[in-house]
């Protein structure tokens, strides 16, 4: 009977490890971002691991304790899947004690391909939305 049970444990958790894997392939994955306050002294900002249902971007805004989304001061290209130490370029000089939101954009609605083309507000490489919010991760930069 032990035997039975193991198999049957077993065969459950293959097949569930199965659903997963094939969730992540058909872009069924949740967006996330994952990153820790850091140093900006080498203009860079790192998201240790980011999740994207399909290709986009990781784009830094400015925030406050507002927390809303600020001017986009760097970004970052994202495939489809897990990305892990995603780095970003800044493209302004970021002080020690900024906020900044580390959010994922689509490659969506834009003109080309492979060129991050989202302003404030715009449509194009837009923000994406899970659940009604946006995809983000707020640092502190030190």
């Amino acid at each position: 009977m032990t035997k039975l049970m193991a198999s049957a444990f077993v065969s459950a958790t293959l097949l569930a490890g199965a659903s997963l894997a094939q969730a992540e392939m058909h872009g069924d994955m949740h967006p996330q971002v994952w990153a820790d306050d850091q140093s900006v002294a080498g203009g860079t900002v790192t998201a240790e691991k980011v999740t994207a249902a399909s290709n986009g971007w990781l784009v830094v805004h400015r925030t406050d304790e507002s927390m809303k989304p600020g001017p986009v001061v760097g970004h970052a290209p994202l495939k489809e899947g897990e990305n892990m130490d995603v780095t970003a370029l800044l493209t302004e000089d970021v002080m020690a004690g900024d906020h900044l939101m580390l959010m994922v954009h689509s490659e969506e609605g834009g003109m080309e391909t492979g060129v991050f083309e989202y302003t404030l507000g715009a449509k194009e490489d837009g923000p994406i939305k899970m659940d009604g919010k946006l995809v983000t991760d707020t640092i502190t930069a030190q």
